[in-house]
Order: structure tokens, then sequence, then C-alpha cells
């Protein structure tokens, strides 16, 4: 991973990519505007939640609450609040590539009108995600149930979209190999991890902790993807994509949190390759043929091939077929016709003899995997 750095000018060849990890400074849309067209994988967005708060908060002591009362997350009215995340929106999907997904995450005051819009321009919802805070603020008034998740929405580019990243083996292995659900458990962000001012105040109102981001970007990007945060804030996408061995860039307008977000993913030390291997289970591994064992030279035609009693025997041909007796056909359907039966996986049925011991061709299979990931490579 490059340092982090502030970019002042993109480069007309796209190719170049100097906007690769680094921070633009300035407004989201036009930021957004001096990137190239389907470049980026994965967008999380933290955009204004425009909570409407009139006057002070206080606690029942009278303490004041210090709750998000700054310009950036106030709006005239609703549809300023719609023109803007429409603006930002079209301006994120030009920009993300068309197997990308984008998570946009808010509260009730605006991730229901975030959605619809989201639909009118196109997205395809996969998911709304609840954040389940496990110390959530409290309603100091009284006057409504306390307020204890926000929403996270995962959408892809449009309905059409294929081939988007879901690491759905690695989330249930980490889950105690159960699905993971839709519903997460994390504290908000506290202690040393909140960012502080120079006042010894929090620099952020709203800064989310390290592992909600970990488990999105663990979740649905792969090392070396490209992640993109319009409302960079004090650098959390960009800490935890670095450290998880991905590429980010981020949009923020206000140097304060520009500066801060550039030391702490300074000092952020990327995992090593072996800690960022991700589990994949059989859809995610590349088909091989059973033909392909015979052009790898790991499998030779005339060789014999037995059940794991060797109650059968079947050779193989040349042409990628296996034959007993006058009939031949694919390793499945041989191994099905045998036994009387209407389908066979032909792959753990049938075994090689190699030095006096049977293993199935599923081996010569893996081996044959890895050596085409070689050439590939």
């Amino acid at each position: 991973m490059s340092a982090v750095r502030r970019l002042e000018v993109l480069s007309a060849d796209p190719a170049k990519e100097e906007w690769l990890d680094t921070i633009i400074k300035g407004d989201c849309v036009a930021a957004l505007n001096r990137l190239p067209d389907k470049s980026v994988d994965v967008i999380f967005a933290d955009p204004p939640y425009n909570l409407q708060l009139n006057g002070a908060l206080h606690r029942p002591d009278q303490s004041l609450v210090d709750a998000v009362d700054d310009e950036w997350d106030q709006f005239e009215d609703f549809a300023a609040y719609d023109a803007f995340t429409r603006a930002w929106l079209l301006a994120c999907r030009r920009v993300l590539k068309p197997n990308g997904t984008i998570w946009v995450i808010g509260s009730y005051h605006n991730i229901f009108r975030v959605g619809a819009i989201m639909q009118d321009l196109g997205f395809w919802l996969l998911n709304d995600i609840i954040w389940r805070k496990t110390n959530p603020m409290p309603n100091f008034r009284g006057r409504r149930f306390q307020n204890a998740h926000e929403t996270m929405i995962w959408a892809s580019r449009d309905k059409n979209a294929k081939g988007y990243t879901f690491n759905y083996e690695a989330m249930k292995a980490a889950n105690d190999d159960v699905q993971m659900r839709s519903d997460w458990l994390f504290p908000i962000c506290t202690g040393k991890e909140r960012l502080k001012n120079t006042k010894g105040e929090k620099l952020h109102p709203t800064q989310k902790p390290e592992a909600l981001l970990a488990r999105v970007i663990l979740s649905s990007t792969k090392p070396g993807d490209v992640i993109l945060d319009p409302f960079f804030g004090s650098g959390t996408t960009g800490a935890v994509a670095k450290r998880l061995g991905r590429h980010f860039v981020g949009i923020e307008r206000e140097q304060e949190y520009i500066e801060a977000a550039q030391e702490r993913i300074a000092q952020v030390e990327p995992l090593d390759d072996a800690s960022l291997m991700l589990m994949t289970g059989k859809r995610a591994e590349p088909r091989v043929a059973f033909s392909s064992l015979i052009e790898a030279g790991l499998v030779q035609p005339g060789t014999c091939l037995y059940d794991r009693h060797k109650r059968w025997a079947a050779y193989v041909r040349a042409d990628g077929t296996i034959a007993i007796g006058d009939e031949a056909g694919s390793i499945h359907r041989i191994g099905a016709r045998i036994q009387g039966l209407e389908a066979c996986n032909g792959w753990t049925f049938w075994h090689i003899e190699v030095g006096g011991a049977l293993k199935p061709i599923d081996e010569l299979r893996q081996e044959a995997r890895r050596t085409l990931k070689l050439v590939g490579a």
C-alpha cells in the first residue's frame, strides 16, 4: 500500500491511478466527477443523516449532550436533502464497476429516503443490515424508544449485475459455521479508538467503529479491491482498508478531518498476505473438466479407474470419457449407470491406484486447479 496523500490534480490518464490511496478534498459530487468511470469495486457511504435537531439537547442533570449539530448535517428541507442524495448517488453509480456494490448507512431520519432514491436510480437492493449497538445513547427526554440501531443498505449497481463479491464461506466460518445474519452487534466507537481534537473532545460526532467496517470489507471485497468513501470523515474506511490489504479513495471537505485521517492511516500496518487469504467454497473454485486432467498429464489414456471397493473398473480414453466394455461416457454418467442410479458424482466415486493405494480423482482435480492457477498467474 502506498502512503496516504492528499490529491490535488488528477491525471488525464485514468490508467495511472494517482487517486488510489488518497483523500480528495472538496465537495463529494465535484470530487466524484474527477474519478474515472467504472473504477471502484465497492462504495461505503456514511452521508449526513439530516437529524433536524432544533436547539440544544440536555441530559436529566441538565448537562449538554454533544449531539450532531454541525453545519454539514443541516438542510433547508426534505426536498433539498433529496436533491443532494440523488446527486451523490448518481455520481457514485457512474464510478462503480458493473459488478460492484454499494453500502449506505443511516438512521430513521434519512435511510428510507435514501433507499427509495437508490431504487429510483436503478440500484438493486441485496440486503438491509441492522447495526445493533451494545451501548446506544439513551433517549434523554423519555418521549420515544431508545434509538439502539442504525441501518445499512447493501445494493448492486443494477438488477442484472452479475458476479458481485460476497464472501459467503468466510462469513459463515467466522460465525461458527452458521450463515451470517443481517443483524450485527457492535458497540459504538469509544475509548482509544475514538479520535479526539486538540481540546480533548471527540473529533467527529459520528465516527464509525472499525469492527463494523471490517465486516463490510471482509464480506464484500477481495484483497486489492478499491473502496470509495465519499464522506470520509475521520478515515475509518481508509484505515481498515489499508490494514486488510485493500485500496481506498476518500472524499472529505473538512481540513481538520483530512489531517486526522492522514495521520491515522499513516500509522496502520497492513496484514501479511497469509492473514488476508479468503476462505472459498466449491462454487468459487475454477471449473475443471476431467479432460483437463489428461491434458495436464495427471491421468494417462488407458489408465484404470475403480470404485473404492474395486467392484468396477473403467479405463480412461483420450477424449476425456471413460469406458466399461462397449459403453463409454462421462465419469458421472458411467458411474451412475453401473450403480443403477439417476446421478453420480464421478469425482468422488472413481479412484486411481497410486503406490498400491486408491485415491479419489477429486484429489487430482485439486492438483489441476493449483496448476491452472500457476499458469494463469
